[in-house]
């Protein structure tokens, strides 16, 4: 699953809240957000892809989740923020190389050739992270020792990376071939940025093997490295990118430039990201993976990022004259991303409200962010009965058919989505202000429902209001249009 993920620790932010986020590049896959009940959490899980079967707990809590509205390749539940106010975003698909996959080969499901054979079910991915995780951690530090442990049990098909968050601690899981895996807690400080890529560029493999404070990894992780000669550093240096990740000529047009892109965003700065004498370029292999960004950080900016078609850049796709390097890089923000969500953990609030998952569908360039309080026992239709057909009438599609439409006219219609995106922003944010007041003081935590639907109603309003005049737009501009005095 291609795709972009920010992590920012809690002393980076303006609020002092955590937050993960991620875009979910699919292939058009048409998604929902939804409440899931312990009552409605399976007690047996076995996988659409892989077949792999997993005994769970009996004690799950509920917890918000983006499915696929179409069930038939699996829950692919995306991202969530459970009851204890811990979120979880899975996953990043991220890169490796030979040396790792044939030491620790993924475990793909082996179907039988014969009669006589049987199948070998395969490990679990990103089908199935969320709804095997989330239900059961309390700490984002849980969450990677949860997943770590069904890893090692069970293996994987592919190569994730998974983030978690609580009130306090953002941490970030990288898998490594099949069964193996390391983590670490992002510094409080800094915005990690991870573009489909095996990201950290730095590990305390001594502390992971000590006090694990703040990295964590496969108890074997050491042997594995030693006896497969996987060590590419040198002078002592202990790179797990170089060890474990990928260099290679799709990464310079498909990933790096869009941590380039991210970094020049946060650290205009700090850094030099353009000309002759740049710090770092598109396809610099040495991107960091962590920055302290040069100012606090918000919601809004990560939006921004997950946003991105390289605008202020010669290589954005919608520039009027050709640089001869328009849409040469891969962008954040594409045509085929199904949902977007940014976890916010707050601590400036009651427990009962701390979680907040801002949520848009479609496009991240064309669409709208909206928050939602998590710990609620159902959400509002307009985000939950989304179908396979195109309506006005829920937030996905009405997130689709905007930016489908904007598209084609993008300089027409550039000024109506910003002032859609900035209407949901100064709305949703005014709402979640006057909610957040009336809980505290009242005591009274089910007006959380209350808060979702009016959110809701507003983004419809703005939804709707801003698909008229993109409509508009795009009709104006047809090519068969003619008028009389054309002759």
């Amino acid at each position: 699953m291609p795709c972009t993920t920010v992590l920012v620790g809690k002393k980076a932010t303006n609020d002092n809240s955590t937050l993960i986020a991620r875009t979910d590049d699919g292939f058009f896959d048409v998604k929902k957000m939804i409440v899931v009940e312990p009552k409605d959490q399976p007690k047996k899980y076995k996988s659409v892809i892989s077949h792999c079967e997993v005994e769970l707990p009996n004690d799950p809590m509920r917890y918000t989740a983006s499915p696929s509205v179409d069930p038939k390749h699996g829950i692919w539940a995306a991202t969530g923020i459970n009851a204890a106010n811990v979120g979880m975003t899975a996953t990043e698909t991220i890169t490796s190389n030979p040396r790792v996959l044939s030491a620790d080969p993924l475990v793909e499901l082996k179907k039988p050739k014969t009669k006589k054979e049987k199948e070998i079910p395969g490990g679990i991915g990103e089908e199935d992270f969320v709804v095997l995780v989330l239900p059961y951690i309390k700490t984002a530090r849980e969450g990677v020792l949860r997943l770590g442990s069904l890893l090692e049990k069970y293996g994987t098909y592919e190569m994730n990376g998974i983030a978690f968050n609580d009130e306090n601690e953002v941490w970030w899981l990288e898998t490594i071939g099949g069964h193996h895996w390391m983590a670490r807690r992002v510094p409080d400080d800094v915005c990690v940025i991870n573009p489909n890529q095996f990201g950290m560029d730095a590990f305390d493999i001594v502390d992971a093997f000590g006090a694990k404070k703040e990295n964590l990894c496969s108890e074997d992780l050491r042997e594995f490295i030693k006896g497969n000669d996987l060590d590419t550093n040198q002078d002592g240096v202990f790179n797990p990118r170089d060890i474990f990740g990928s260099h290679s000529d799709q990464d310079h047009i498909y990933n790096t430039p869009r941590a380039w892109f991210m970094g020049r965003y946060l650290c205009p700065f700090s850094f030099t990201w353009e000309g002759e004498n740049a710090d770092f370029g598109p396809e610099s292999d040495d991107i960091p993976w962590a920055l302290v960004p040069d100012r606090k950080l918000s919601v809004e900016d990560v939006k921004y990022m997950l946003s991105s078609h390289f605008q202020g850049t010669p290589y954005d796709p919608y520039l009027n004259h050709d640089t001869g390097t328009r849409g040469k890089y891969r962008s954040i923000g594409i045509s085929r991303t199904g949902v977007c969500s940014v976890c916010q953990i707050r601590s400036n609030v009651p427990d009962e409200i701390k979680g907040l998952e801002w949520i848009c569908f479609g496009s991240t360039t064309f669409d709208a962010a909206i928050p939602i309080y998590t710990n609620v026992p159902k959400l509002p239709k307009y985000l939950t009965d989304v179908t396979l057909d195109v309506s006005t009438e829920n937030f996905y599609w009405g997130s689709r058919l905007i930016g489908a439409m904007a598209d084609k006219d993008y300089n027409k219609c550039i000024q109506l989505i910003d002032r859609y995106q900035m209407a949901c922003f100064v709305e949703g944010r005014r709402i979640v202000k006057e909610y957040d007041k009336k809980m505290t003081e009242s005591k009274d935590f089910s007006l959380a429902s209350e808060a979702n639907q009016k959110i809701c109603d507003m983004a419809k309003e703005q939804t709707t209001k801003t698909l008229n005049a993109v409509v508009h737009e795009s009709s104006v501009s047809m090519r068969n249009g003619y008028n009389r005095a054309d002759n």
